[in-house]
């Protein structure tokens, strides 16, 4: 994807939401990070991997300004999302929240036994989280494409950040064609999420938000109400997963 640089994405009196550098490099898949700032206390969504994890921590304590980092939000398992945790629970105070199916499964990536306690599950029907003078929702929208998945809703900037769900592998940080894009989305979707019955279920819990940006976790942003309800219809009509999966398995010959 290449070296893309930071982008605000809202900014209040007490409110900023941050685009993180892109610090992927090599092989590893690019991935966004971003961190949400109230009232001096802050928020990290999918902080990532151990290569990137001593940048992203410089970078996060750069935009935080001397303020705290309260908690940080693990929309799946994968590990472009948590390898580093322990990392980032060893250095700061904040607590970490991912769905309570992967509790057992996160301490695979080396959780140190004196920071467990500050990585707590999230129920499958999501909770709102307080944090500064805000709060931030964690919104089920499990099976796209983990069995234990939540999006995260900031009802002060309006932002809907979708984790795997609107991935793309771009040389752009914004979209500016939606019919353009679509042809760099689809693939990922047809495979990596579960099926049209689910797609239809999160749009149309999600279509009762006030959405200005939908920000997925790899790729490039969709700006403003009018692209983020294309986003929403094209999610609801896409056929993926076992809908184009099952009606081809047959044995190996």
């Amino acid at each position: 994807m290449g070296a893309l640089g930071k982008v605000l994405l809202y900014q209040g009196n007490r409110h900023r939401n941050v685009l993180l550098p892109d610090f992927s490099e090599g092989t590893a898949v690019s991935a966004n990070q971003h961190l949400i700032i109230d009232s001096g206390k802050g928020v990290l969504l999918d902080p990532g991997g151990h290569k990137i994890y001593s940048r992203v921590l410089s970078e996060t304590m750069l935009e935080m300004g001397g303020g705290r980092l309260e908690h940080i939000l693990l929309s799946h398992q994968d590990p472009d999302i948590v390898a580093a945790i322990n990392g980032w629970l060893m250095t700061t105070e904040a607590t970490a929240w991912v769905s309570q199916l992967w509790l057992r499964f996160i301490p695979h990536f080396g959780v140190d036994r004196l920071v467990i306690e500050r990585l707590k599950g999230v129920p499958d029907e999501g909770m709102r989280l307080p944090f500064g003078e805000s709060e931030v929702w964690l919104i089920p929208a499990h099976f796209m494409h983990s069995p234990g998945n939540f999006h995260v809703y900031d009802p002060v900037a309006k932002i809907l950040y979708t984790g795997d769900l609107g991935a793309s592998m771009v040389e752009y940080r914004e979209v500016t064609d939606f019919e353009a894009h679509k042809a760099k989305m689809e693939g990922f979707h047809k495979r990596y999420m579960a099926s049209r019955r689910i797609a239809e279920a999160w749009a149309k819990m999600v279509r009762q938000l006030d959405i200005e940006i939908i920000a997925p976790q790899h790729g490039a942003i969709l700006r403003g109400k009018e692209m983020a309800q294309r986003f929403i219809d094209w999610v609801e009509s896409m056929e993926c997963g076992i809908d184009l999966i099952a009606p081809r398995l047959s044995l190996p010959q």
